[in-house]
């Protein structure tokens, strides 16, 4: 399985962004894919997970109400449509896959341990 993220960029406070997580080397409906960040000299948290077969959608709490999770009609690609960005949401942003279920509903504790396949990661600078 691999996951390759794209939209990554520097946008200012307020603006919007959607990531691309493009997965290949399985039948994604079998997946649940979550999306994690990490900021210079912190930990990695969790931001959103949307599971298999769209049996259930999960946020940090921190992006509750800005950030939304979905997929595209072919299931190849997961996406994270950002709104009304911050200077805190300034961080990597990683899409994570395991089988089936997200690993937990609760996104503030998860750190992405849970999760077997991982992109590379995509930079989001959000700064005036």
């Amino acid at each position: 399985l691999q996951l390759v993220e794209s939209g990554g960029d520097l946008v200012q406070p307020g603006g919007s962004l959607r990531l691309s997580c493009v997965v290949s080397g399985a039948t994604m409906d079998y997946y649940a894919v979550a999306w994690f960040r990490q900021a210079p000299g912190k930990a990695r948290e969790g931001v959103s997970c949307i599971g298999g077969s769209d049996n259930g959608t999960y946020y940090a709490n921190s992006v509750k109400g800005r950030f939304i999770t979905f997929r595209d009609k072919d299931l190849h690609t997961r996406y994270l449509q950002m709104d009304n960005l911050q200077p805190e949401d300034t961080a990597t942003y990683y899409c994570a896959a395991r089988p089936w279920y997200c690993y937990s509903s609760n996104l503030d504790s998860d750190s992405g341990g849970g999760y077997d396949f991982w992109g590379q990661g995509t930079q989001v600078t959000v700064s005036s």
